[in-house]
C-alpha cells in the first residue's frame, strides 16, 4: 500500500496534535479543496478522497497511534539522511548558491483575482452565472461559474487555468473569484443570521401576538411576548443562512413599533380614555 503523508494532507506539521485540532484541520482541508469551489480541477477531486482517508485514520485513537509510529519512522529517517546530504555537499562544494537560469526556469502562471455580487436569495439556492472579463490582450471572455448554495460571503471560487499563462511550459495560473454577497431589501446577512424588521403595532407590543413571518424559504409563526420593546429581537434558532458544514444559523427579527399617523373618531375617544386611565409613565 502506498504511503501517504496524512498530517501533510490536512496541513498539520506534526502529529502532536489533538482529535479536535484534526478534527479542525480537516474542516478547513475539506472547504479548501471542495469541487464546487475547484471548478474543472480533477486533482482537487483526487486530494478531496485522500483528505477524507486521511481524517478517517487520525480521527480514531487506535488508528491514528499505529499510523504515527509509520509516519514518525519516516520522517525521522528522512530528516537525518536530508542533514547528511546537506553537510556532504557543503563539504565538497561550499556555499555556492543558486546557480540555476531563471530564463530557462518553469513557472507557473499568476493567478488573477476578480469579485462578483451574487444576490442574497441566488447565494442560498445557489446557481450558475456568466462573468465576462478582459484578458490581458483586451479581448472579452466569458466564464459560466457555478455557484454553489450556501457560499460564504468573501468566499472564493477558483477556476483552475484560466489565469495568466505559464512560463517555459509552466502550468497557467488560476482565476479567483470573491462573492459579494448583496443584501435585499427583506433580509440582510450577518455571518450567517438572516435579519429582518418586524412591524408591529402599539395594542401588539402591549398585549402579545402570533405573527406569521416570511423567512428565505418558508413561513414562521412568530410568538410576540406582550411587553416587548422596539428594538428588542426575536430568534428563531436553526432558520438562518446556511453555514457551510449542513447546519443554518439564525433568523433574527428586529421589532419596531409602528404608530397609527390618522385615527378615526373612535380610536382616538379610545386612546384619550387610555391617556386619562393609564399610569404608565415612559420617562419615568
Amino acid at each position: 500500500m502506498k504511503y501517504k503523508d496524512y498530517y501533510k494532507l490536512l496541513d498539520l506539521q506534526t502529529s502532536r496534535v489533538s482529535i479536535d485540532e484534526i478534527k479542525v484541520a480537516y474542516r478547513s482541508a475539506a472547504k479548501k479543496y471542495h469541487p464546487d469551489l475547484n471548478i474543472g480541477d480533477a486533482l482537487a477531486e483526487e486530494r478531496i478522497k485522500d483528505i477524507n482517508e486521511a481524517y478517517r485514520v487520525l480521527s480514531s485513537p487506535v488508528s491514528k497511534r499505529k499510523y504515527d509510529r509509520i509516519w514518525n519512522n519516516r520522517n525521522t529517517a528522512k530528516n537525518y539522511q536530508k542533514f547528511k546530504n546537506k553537510n556532504i555537499f557543503s563539504m565538497f562544494l561550499g556555499d555556492v548558491g543558486n546557480v540555476e537560469d531563471d530564463s530557462k526556469k518553469v513557472t507557473k502562471g499568476e493567478n488573477i483575482e476578480t469579485e462578483i455580487k451574487v444576490s442574497l436569495k441566488d447565494a442560498f439556492y445557489g446557481i450558475e452565472k456568466k462573468i465576462s472579463l478582459k484578458n490581458i490582450d483586451g479581448k472579452i471572455k466569458t466564464f459560466s461559474v457555478k455557484i454553489p448554495e450556501g457560499i460564504g460571503n468573501g468566499e472564493k471560487i477558483r477556476l483552475i487555468g484560466q489565469g495568466k499563462k505559464g512560463i517555459n511550459g509552466g502550468k497557467n495560473g488560476d482565476l479567483l473569484i470573491k462573492i459579494d454577497i448583496e443584501n435585499d431589501d427583506k433580509f440582510k446577512l450577518f455571518g450567517n443570521d438572516l435579519c429582518t424588521e418586524l412591524k408591529i403595532s402599539p395594542w401588539e407590543a402591549v398585549l402579545g401576538t402570533k405573527i406569521n413571518l416570511k423567512t428565505i424559504d418558508e413561513i414562521l409563526e412568530v410568538c410576540v411576548p406582550e411587553g416587548i420593546q422596539s428594538g428588542e429581537k426575536i430568534r428563531v434558532q436553526g432558520k438562518g443562512y446556511k453555514d457551510g458544514k449542513g447546519g443554518r444559523g439564525d433568523f433574527v427579527a428586529d421589532v419596531k413599533i409602528m404608530v397609527p399617523k390618522k385615527l378615526d373618531l373612535d380610536e382616538r375617544e379610545m386612546f384619550e380614555k387610555l391617556k386619562e386611565m393609564s399610569l404608565f409613565d415612559p420617562r419615568k
